[in-house]
């Protein structure tokens, strides 16, 4: 008999994004626009990219490969391994099943889960499937591996350089330093258009901007209202976004989640007695009677709400967009590198004891906000110290990529288009440029059988 696992979370994760990077101010000399189009307006710095020789199943053999290696995990004490992820490359094969190949050597072939996916939603669906293992009756008091992967990806114009890549891969089990909240998690789920893949023959996606922008803030409303309303049930004293000491979000680009955060204040005050308004939120009365559905797009509520939650936004989310800004938006592991960022930004100290919200979104539409503790053990050797220390390891990376001019990202996406779902392919991509330990492939055979080998 297996005892109940308790305090269920995150012992350990692994993130990892391309050796290569254009730079979006001078993608944005590249492309004709104006200064700052990119850098200012979408918030970005950096944007990694793949060559030919990397794909959805190579980021998510790199990233797990080194969470069993830097964490010497045994690969018969997996029971579960979960991928989210919206990059396929197969309709009937699963990204799990190349995973195997890391475990299968070491006779380990008694491990659950397959891949989830809806936009950039998976990741957390997957994550939430193994906690759910975890707290279940089919628990053997094995861990789990949960993945999330993306190339993200976009034709020339102006969705390009939101695009972006990597994978993140994270050990779950009882006892960790990031525990889950229970019983809190708020979802919102409809149906939408804002953004979806129906041509198979193509990695690009259909997107309606605007209608996007929509559909995430209104899945952000009703998360975040939901969440406050399970919150105090269990907390009759919980205050919202105060009651937090971080707030992560799904980052399309980083100037939405600024917006983001203004919207979650901007809820607060709709939420707010007439005397807590008066004394919490000065200068604002002129949008008492403003209705949520109503201001998506209004410019006064936003530029207000922005401007009153400036400083909150620099505490409680800046620090979760280092990735963001430096990789774009990575889809399904979005928000996770977002958690990494905001671990790496503090020492186990600063960090102990806190509790984050997080907002996970999928285009579609799915939606749900929970929260994470974090450990009150930050000595030296802790399993928090540890973790923290163990990413910042991963974060370092970004200092080693290589610098690409947009002129060659131009080619290799190029690359990427034209040759799109052909077999048999021999990828042309640089092998040299890719960091040690890299799974890359190979070859696609006339059977479109794919191949890979690993960078030593």
């Amino acid at each position: 008999m297996v005892n109940k696992a308790e305090n269920v979370g995150i012992l350990a994760m692994e993130l990892y994004f391309p050796s290569q990077y254009v730079d979006q101010t001078e993608l944005e000399k590249f492309d004709e626009v104006g200064a700052g189009k990119y850098t200012i307006g979408l918030g970005q710095t950096k944007m990694g990219f793949c060559s030919d020789r990397e794909d959805i199943n190579s980021l998510c053999l790199t990233v797990v490969h080194r969470l069993l290696e830097k964490n010497n995990i045994n690969p018969h004490d997996i029971g579960r391994l979960e991928v989210g992820t919206e990059t396929i490359i197969d309709k009937s094969k699963s990204v799990k099943t190349f995973l195997m190949t890391l475990f299968a050597k070491a006779g380990a072939t008694d491990i659950e889960g397959i891949d989830t996916t809806n936009a950039c939603y998976g990741g957390t669906a997957a994550l939430f499937n193994a906690i759910n293992w975890l707290e279940s009756s089919s628990w053997d008091g094995r861990k789990a591996i949960v993945v999330a992967g993306d190339i993200a990806v976009y034709g020339k114009g102006p969705a390009r350089p939101t695009g972006g890549a990597g994978a993140v891969a994270m050990l779950i089990g009882p006892d960790a330093p990031l525990v889950f909240d229970c019983g809190v998690r708020a979802s919102y789920m409809t149906h939408a258009y804002d953004f979806y893949k129906p041509d198979l023959s193509s990695e690009f996606p259909f997107v309606d901007g605007k209608l996007s922008i929509q559909c995430y803030l209104s899945a952000l409303d009703n998360c975040y209202n939901l969440f406050c309303k399970k919150m105090r049930k269990i907390n009759p004293n919980f205050k919202g976004l105060l009651s937090l000491d971080g707030m992560l979000f799904h980052s399309p680009y980083c100037k939405l989640v600024q917006k983001s955060l203004a919207r979650v204040t901007f809820n607060d005050f709709l939420n707010s007695s007439s005397d807590e308004k008066k004394k919490k939120f000065p200068g604002l009365s002129q949008f008492d009677k403003h209705k949520r559905e109503d201001t998506y797009f209004d410019r006064d509520v936003e530029k207000a709400f922005m401007t009153y939650s400036k400083d909150l936004f620099e505490e409680k989310t800046k620090p979760s967009l280092f990735i963001a800004t430096n990789v774009g938006n990575m889809y399904t592991p979005s928000l996770y590198g977002g958690l990494v960022s905001y671990l790496v930004s503090k020492s186990a100290d600063q960090l102990a004891g806190k509790k984050f919200g997080l907002f996970s979104y999928g285009s579609g539409l799915a939606s749900t906000m929970y929260s994470i503790n974090i450990s009150k053990d930050a000595s030296a050797g802790s399993k928090l110290a540890k973790l923290i220390n163990s990413l910042k390891d991963c974060v370092a990376m970004l200092d080693k990529r290589k610098c690409a001019r947009p002129e060659d990202f131009s080619k290799q996406m190029q690359v990427r288009t034209e040759n799109y779902h052909t077999a048999p392919y021999s990828p042309s991509g640089s092998i040299d440029v890719l960091f040690p330990g890299t799974y890359y492939l190979t070859k696609i055979d006339e059977q479109r059988r794919r191949f890979y080998e690993r960078r030593m």
